[in-house]
């Protein structure tokens, strides 16, 4: 099963990452280890597109955004949850990171950028927010969150005209 094989390649990746601190550092440290041109990130992004063409990753829809929490926090993925998204040209709902995030992006169309960055990683530190944004294409971004803390911002309700 395509999903026992990515939660493999995520413990041994999460393995790498319990106990670091959730900075710039270690987004270097990961693009520099795990970076595009990496084994493990040419693993991973091939098991999130089988998923995602077998309809197993990225079965929900909301918001023109196709998503799907993967694994809820576990030890052996050392506290971290793993969520999917299917991003196009799109603004997604804007969120706070209590404890931190890490995005693994990977673009589907070529050129595609998340949040103004192109294929790879990117570490948002501990009490960090964003709307999460992918443009010039399609991309997936899978992202791990300590202990899968997430806080959505609540909308501001917009009168109708």
């Amino acid at each position: 099963m395509p999903s026992t094989e990515l939660r493999q390649q995520i413990a041994n990746l999460s393995a790498q990452l319990a106990g670091r601190a959730l900075n710039a550092a270690l987004g270097s440290w990961l693009n520099t280890e795990h970076g595009v041109t990496s084994t493990s990130y040419g693993r991973l992004r091939n098991i999130c597109q089988a998923g995602v063409a077998a309809g197993w990753l990225c079965n929900r829809e909301g918001g023109g955004i196709r998503y799907g929490r993967i694994f809820k926090p576990a030890p052996d993925l050392h506290g971290f949850s793993v969520d999917v998204v299917d991003m196009k040209n799109i603004a997604g709902p804007h969120h706070t990171h209590p404890q931190g995030e890490i995005d693994l992006i990977m673009p589907i169309d070529e050129g595609a950028q998340f949040d103004e960055r192109p294929a790879g990683w990117l570490v948002y530190p501990p009490g960090s927010a964003h709307r999460p944004t992918v443009t010039q294409g399609r991309a997936l971004i899978l992202y791990l969150l300590p202990n899968g803390e997430i806080r959505f911002t609540p909308e501001v309700a917009r009168p109708l005209p």
